[in-house]
């Protein structure tokens, strides 16, 4: 009976480790705080769309599209929201937290989100945790969009042109060609370009419209998500 008992030892001891040190990642679902117009998720391969409601759940794979004059306000992952133009379209490529296998509590260690803008125009509020890694990439065409702080920024594209303004803090972009470039509050960059150097938004009418409508969306989507938080039960 004694290697026996030694074995079993063994194997919890074993499983015991495993489970309790071993970070747990998994994917998570987008939350909808607001939707006006239509607005439709689902598979693109497919073809299958249905509304966007309060309800929905949007996960990996999905792709959204909203109809103009439609808008739509969603949390990606835990300090990241998004507002989701009319006439534009995204496709969620990766929405995950991971927590310490110890930890029993809400606390996460990375949270990830990264989405895919095809057409239209997106503006994101991106806080970082204190306590974990936040990753948050955005993709353009051949752009990749990264936040480097507390920040408000809109992308937008028609498939030809990709124009990035930033309203607040500082983000990173790059492409193929040129170098990449760090934007910081009150400048744009526009893709394609020869322009080294964002340029300031009070020279440019398009960009001031875009920092106009970033700081609505930012104000309205931060208002969204105290509600929210309001209606939770402690």
């Amino acid at each position: 009976m004694r290697p026996t008992v030694l074995a079993l030892a063994l194997v919890l001891c074993l499983v015991l480790a495993n489970g309790c040190s071993k970070d747990i990642s998994r994917a998570t679902a987008a939350t909808v705080l607001s939707v006006k117009g239509r607005v439709v998720f689902g598979n693109a391969d497919r073809n299958v769309f249905e509304p966007v409601t309060l309800k929905s759940r949007i996960h990996d794979g999905d792709t959204v599209r909203s109809a103009n004059g439609a808008s739509l306000d969603l949390i990606l992952i835990p300090g990241t929201l998004v507002r989701l133009s009319g006439d534009s379209e995204i496709r969620i490529e990766q929405l995950s937290i991971t927590k310490d296998g110890n930890d029993t509590g809400l606390d996460m260690r990375d949270r990830n989100a990264r989405i895919l803008l095809g057409r239209g125009k997106i503006f994101v509020l991106f806080s970082p945790s204190e306590t974990s890694a936040s990753q948050v990439v955005i993709k353009a065409g051949p752009l990749t969009i990264t936040p480097d702080s507390d920040c408000l920024f809109c992308v937008g594209t028609d498939g030809t042109t990709t124009r990035v303004t930033c309203s607040k803090g500082i983000i990173n972009a790059s492409a193929e060609a040129p170098s990449p470039v760090t934007i910081a509050a009150g400048y744009f960059q526009q893709w394609p370009t020869t322009r080294t150097q964002p340029g300031l938004a009070t020279d440019d009418a398009t960009a001031q419209i875009d920092i106009t409508a970033s700081l609505e969306a930012g104000g309205r989507l931060q208002d969204e998500m105290s509600r929210l938080q309001n209606r939770r039960p402690l």
